[in-house]
């Protein structure tokens, strides 16, 4: 890890990827945020891509509108509705900063708790860290139904004994990436929905490289895109990631 992007527990070179599905509402004030908080630090380069995964509403004329306010704000098509697994992996594919990081355009984990993830990579000269719910449940500022947090937690430990991954919360939507990695799974990744996560945690460690898990804050938003249906099919998704890798897929 270069010490000429990381100073100091800081990121000098980073590209924000928000995937983004009928976000008109929620956008507007996740891109102010951002933006303010971009201002409190030091940095040589910094993007915001957002890709619009097909929406139906004003999502991409929200973003457009803040692009022309502020050149670092990017506008990204999918070519129609194809899951955030695809958006993210878009996102990715066109990061031009030294360090990715994926957030949801709800910002349940706050954009302040980067610097969580910054001090843990640095400390442990990692090449990425995971934001985390599991891991210090006090974190947690507003909780899930309990059926959903059950279910996660079901499927955490299905995740565990079919991928053999080490992580107690892999679908927290707040990962920090080298470049390097983030281009390596998107060119590999073979998941357009939501059981994307799990696959590019396990394309990493595949090519040795070394994902941190840490605890962040995390504040359940109402409106989740994420419906029972697609989080049962998540589970099917972990079956796919061993089969995609005895078919060579991830070399």
């Amino acid at each position: 890890m270069g010490e000429t992007f990381i100073i100091m527990g800081h990121l000098r070179s980073l590209t924000i990827v928000i995937p983004a599905y009928n976000e008109e509402q929620r956008l507007p004030a996740t891109l102010a945020r951002i933006r303010e908080w971009i201002e409190t630090r030091p940095m040589d380069f910094v993007e915001i891509l957002v890709v619009d995964d097909g929406s139906r509403d004003g999502t991409a004329e929200v973003v457009r509108r803040a692009a022309a306010g502020d050149p670092r704000i990017v506008l990204l098509q999918n070519p129609g509705n194809r899951g955030k697994g695809y958006a993210v992996r878009h996102g990715m594919q066109k990061a031009g900063g030294e360090w990715v990081l994926f957030t949801d355009a709800d910002l349940s984990a706050p954009i302040e708790d980067l610097a969580r993830l910054e001090e843990a990579v640095e400390r442990e000269s990692a090449d990425g860290a995971i934001g985390s719910r599991a891991l210090d449940r006090r974190l947690v500022l507003k909780h899930q139904s309990a059926l959903r947090e059950l279910s996660g937690r079901i499927f955490n430990l299905c995740m565990r004994c079919i991928t053999g991954l080490p992580y107690r919360d892999t679908q927290c939507g707040f990962k920090l990436f080298r470049r390097e990695v983030a281009q390596c799974v998107a060119a590999r990744q073979q998941a357009d929905g939501f059981g994307f996560d799990v696959e590019i945690l396990y394309i990493a460690r595949k090519h040795g490289y070394r994902i941190l898990e840490v605890p962040v804050r995390w504040a359940n938003v109402e409106g989740t895109k994420v419906s029972l249906l697609k989080g049962l099919g998540a589970f099917i998704d972990l079956l796919r990631v061993r089969w995609n890798d005895l078919r060579g897929l991830y070399r």
